[in-house]
């Protein structure tokens, strides 16, 4: 899962090169139980073919294969690295077999993906260009009575309790949306729509997000006076939409 804008099947990430894949695999390793509660809650329960929609560096792929042990994957994204690196993953774990990846922009060419019984796109929708259009090719993608899952953060990370939330990115008209009634729109029933409340004590891996993060905001010395304070956590939101074809 990658939920901060860092290359996810479509081309409008706005990561800082070098870090992107470490941010990714961050997000895999913080957040793997909230991942894997999520999968638990979603309405289907032994997909065969399943799409990774923006899959980053393998944070949902890899859960999503764990879940269902039956299922194989495609995963999308728009970052040859990034792909390259969930290849690797794949074989290190002995799950080559299972994996297969596409190279894609999705606001571009539209890829073939097979009827997926499930199709999830974790912090990936709003960086579309026409996230409308996008949905209703999922809908067209997806096998009948299949599911597809939307998730979403509420923005980057905040890590002391006196953040203020992100401010509104222009680049990313669509973050923070109401996935909800735009499924609608495209011709899902949605069965369900959850919240789920991040707080993730400090840690030597919190450490690491909260250290890539806050100097990007703040500058290297900055970043290093505020990693000395003792209330460091890792906060944010996560909503998950589950809509059936």
């Amino acid at each position: 899962m990658s939920e901060h804008g860092h290359g996810h099947g479509h081309g409008h990430g706005h990561g800082h090169g070098d870090d992107q894949a470490e941010i990714l695999d961050l997000d895999a390793e913080v957040l793997a139980a909230h991942t894997a509660d999520i999968i638990d809650w979603l309405p289907t329960s032994n997909p065969r073919h399943v799409v990774d929609l923006g899959s980053g560096t393998g944070a949902g792929t890899f859960a999503l294969l764990a879940r269902y042990p039956e299922a194989h994957i495609t995963a999308v994204d728009s970052s040859l690295d990034h792909l390259q690196r969930l290849r690797q993953k794949a074989g290190e774990r002995g799950l080559a077999d299972r994996v297969h990846t596409v190279l894609a922009d999705l606001d571009a060419d539209w890829p073939d993906l097979g009827a997926p019984d499930l199709i999830w796109a974790s912090g990936s929708l709003h960086h579309m260009a026409a996230p409308d259009r996008t949905l209703r090719r999922l809908h067209e993608t997806l096998a009948k009575d299949g599911v597809l899952a939307v998730v979403e953060m509420a923005g980057m990370p905040q890590f002391f309790p006196e953040q203020a939330p992100d401010a509104h990115d222009e680049r990313l008209p669509h973050r923070g949306a109401d996935w909800g009634p735009k499924l609608t729109e495209a011709g899902f029933a949605v069965e369900g729509e959850r919240t789920i409340t991040v707080h993730i004590e400090r840690s030597e891996a919190v450490e690491r997000y909260a250290r890539i993060v806050l100097r990007r905001q703040r500058g290297p010395e900055a970043a290093e006076e505020a990693l000395r304070r003792d209330d460091l956590s890792l906060r944010t939101e996560r909503t998950v939409w589950a809509a059936r074809k």
